[in-house]
C-alpha cells in the first residue's frame, strides 16, 4: 500500500468519526421538538443529562413576542471596530441573511456589543421574505414595533437604538460561537420559546429526543396523581420526575 492511500483511509476514517450519522432526518428531527410537549425547560433538562453541559442561552435571551421556534443554526460573529480602520470587510452578516436556507435560525453575536443592535425592521422583513424562521441575537434589536408588527420571530438580548454601523465589524460567518453564554456550531438544532433559547447539539439530538420522549410519559402519569392526591412529592416518589 503506497503512503498516499494510506493517508487517504485514515482521512476516510476520521471524517466517518468526525461527522456523526443520525438515524432521523433534520425534518424529523425539527418535527419532533417542535411537539407541543416539548418545552424549552425539558429540552434544557435533556441536554445537560445527555451532555454534561448546559445547552440553555443567558436568561436575558428572550422572544419580542410569544412565539416558538425550531431550526438549524448559521452563524455570524461581530465584533468591535475603530473608526479609523478604513480597511473595507466582506458583509458577512448581510450575505448569510441571503443565502440562508429557509427555515434556518440566524445566530448573530455581538462580541462585547450587548447594547448594540444587530438587527431592525429591514433586515427581520429581509428573514421573513426569504423563509427564515426566526433570528437570536447576542447582543441587541431595534425597529421592535415594525418587527413586531410583522410577526417575525426574533429573540435577543436587549433592545437598543444603537446601530452597529460604524461600531461592529462582520469577523466571521458559520464557525462556531458563544452566544448567550452556550456554544452553537453550524446545523445545531436550536429551539426557542416564551422561556429563552435552548441549543442541542446535532450529535445528540436523537439522545435527547428518546429522553423527552421519556419525560413526557412520565409527566402524562404524574398529572392525575397530582390532581386526585394533592401532592407532587406523592407522584415524584413514583416517576422520579421534576
Amino acid at each position: 500500500m503506497t503512503k498516499g492511500r494510506a493517508l487517504s483511509i485514515v482521512l476516510c476514517c476520521l471524517l466517518i468519526h468526525a461527522t456523526p450519522t443520525l438515524a432521523l432526518t433534520d425534518k424529523e428531527i425539527i418535527a419532533q421538538l417542535r411537539s407541543q410537549e416539548n418545552s424549552t425547560g425539558n429540552i434544557a433538562d435533556a441536554v445537560e443529562t445527555v451532555t454534561g453541559h448546559r445547552g440553555w442561552m443567558s436568561a436575558d435571551m428572550k422572544p419580542l413576542f410569544d412565539i416558538k421556534i425550531v431550526g438549524k443554526a448559521v452563524t455570524v460573529l461581530m465584533t468591535r471596530g475603530l473608526k479609523t480602520d478604513n480597511r473595507e470587510y466582506p458583509p458577512y452578516h448581510l450575505q448569510i441573511l441571503d443565502t440562508a436556507e429557509p427555515g434556518s435560525i440566524l445566530v448573530y453575536v455581538m462580541e462585547d456589543g450587548l447594547n448594540i443592535a444587530a438587527i431592525g425592521n429591514l433586515m427581520a422583513t429581509t428573514a421573513q421574505i426569504r423563509g427564515l424562521e426566526g433570528i437570536v441575537i447576542d447582543g441587541a434589536a431595534r425597529d421592535i414595533t415594525a418587527i413586531k408588527a410583522i410577526r417575525f420571530p426574533v429573540f435577543t438580548r436587549r433592545v437598543s437604538p444603537a446601530t452597529s454601523v460604524g461600531r461592529m465589524i462582520p469577523v466571521a460567518k458559520q464557525i462556531a460561537v458563544t452566544c448567550g453564554g452556550v456554544l452553537v456550531n453550524p446545523d445545531d438544532f436550536i429551539v426557542g420559546d416564551p422561556d429563552g433559547v435552548v441549543v442541542i447539539p446535532r450529535d445528540a439530538a436523537e439522545a435527547v429526543l428518546k429522553l423527552l420522549a421519556e419525560y413526557d410519559q412520565k409527566e402524562l402519569k404524574m398529572m392525575p396523581i397530582i390532581k386526585r392526591e394533592k401532592s407532587i412529592l406523592k407522584a415524584i416518589e413514583i416517576y422520579n420526575r421534576y
